[in-house]
């Protein structure tokens, strides 16, 4: 289990909504057309295979930030992209869906 929580870049329980009370980023890296189909009020649309040259959007680097995507696969790989930028607060949501229902 231990293996999968890596991989997809879960760690301990977090308070989702206390994050985005507090004025988190939600960033859906799912496509564009995706994003237009339905997303979380308020969320930076930022495709996966992009981010590394829209990091000028994120601004802060200590502001939390919270991927999210279709599945949770995509937002796994956002996540670790953003980390390996020196992005230290960022949070796997999983899909915008279920993300969506932790926040309201």
């Amino acid at each position: 289990m231990s293996f999968l929580r890596k991989l997809f870049g879960l760690g301990p329980a977090v308070d989702w909504k206390a994050l985005a009370d507090e004025g988190a980023i939600i960033l859906d890296v799912r496509t564009k057309g995706e994003f237009q189909g339905g997303h979380i009020k308020n969320a930076l649309n930022i495709p996966v295979d992009s981010i590394s040259s829209n990091l000028s959007k994120l601004k802060s680097k200590d502001k939390p930030i919270i991927t999210c995507c279709a599945s949770g696969m995509r937002s796994g790989t956002a996540k670790s992209i953003l980390k390996s930028k020196g992005y230290e607060k960022v949070y796997n949501g999983g899909a915008w869906t279920s993300l969506n229902r932790k926040i309201a």
